[in-house]
């Protein structure tokens, strides 16, 4: 982990990520920004993608309403807005603008969960050839984050990604069938994924059939 030395801008976080490193902040309110480079990985996988029982439950029944990229700045904002068990973030101001620089340009993407005309649930994360850095989700609604996230898989999965990077494991996310891998395989999937083309579809025909092929849980 490094302390910032040069100005960052959209173009040199999109070069950070081909090379595997991510920007954060300590805080909320901090001016400084660093680059890490985690030892090991959280990688969720695009083939082979577990969905949890109670999950699949809930997206047969329908309760939310799912888009892509229709809301990116009110999501972001809510990813960095306390909650629960969360009184900080580490998305300050600066990642704030770099991240709605980037989703104006085209590469960072949301998913956002609504609950009638409310913005219950979401996720963003930015999109460099066939890789997809997933960035933060929140939900304000049960299984609201877990529901963008099985919208963002199925969507990178018909766009032709080859990498949904999860930046870390954790118990949340290995429900999911995260793996954790050592840096050196990470940069090797890594490289080989931004080389590749792809994407990301707001919409697509094939969107709810692909989400219903990932409702059946494994075993």
């Amino acid at each position: 982990m490094s302390r910032r030395q040069i100005e960052i801008t959209p173009e040199l976080m999109l070069r950070a990520y081909r090379i595997g490193l991510f920007p954060m902040a300590e805080s909320r309110d901090s001016k400084t920004l660093y680059w890490l480079d985690p030892e090991r990985r959280g990688v969720i996988p695009l083939t082979g993608f577990h969905l949890p029982r109670r999950l699949a439950r809930t997206l047969r029944g329908g309760p939310y309403r799912v888009t892509a990229n229709r809301a990116f700045a009110r999501v972001i904002a809510e990813c960095a807005a306390p909650a629960p068990g969360r009184e900080d973030s580490w998305i300050n101001r600066e990642i704030e603008q770099l991240f709605l620089a980037l989703h104006l340009q085209g590469h960072a993407h949301s998913i956002e969960t609504w609950e009638g005309d409310r913005l219950v649930g979401g996720l963003y994360g930015v999109a460099v050839g066939g890789a997809f850095f997933g960035e933060s989700m929140f939900s304000r609604a049960r299984d609201a984050s877990k529901v963008a996230l099985v919208h963002l898989v199925a969507r990178l999965r018909l766009g032709g990604f080859a990498l949904l990077d999860a930046q870390f494991q954790t118990d949340h996310l290995a429900q999911f069938g995260t793996e954790e891998v050592p840096r050196a395989e990470y940069k090797r999937r890594l490289a080989d994924a931004v080389d590749q083309a792809a994407r990301f579809p707001d919409e697509h025909p094939a969107l709810e059939a692909e989400i219903a092929a990932l409702r059946v849980p494994a075993g």
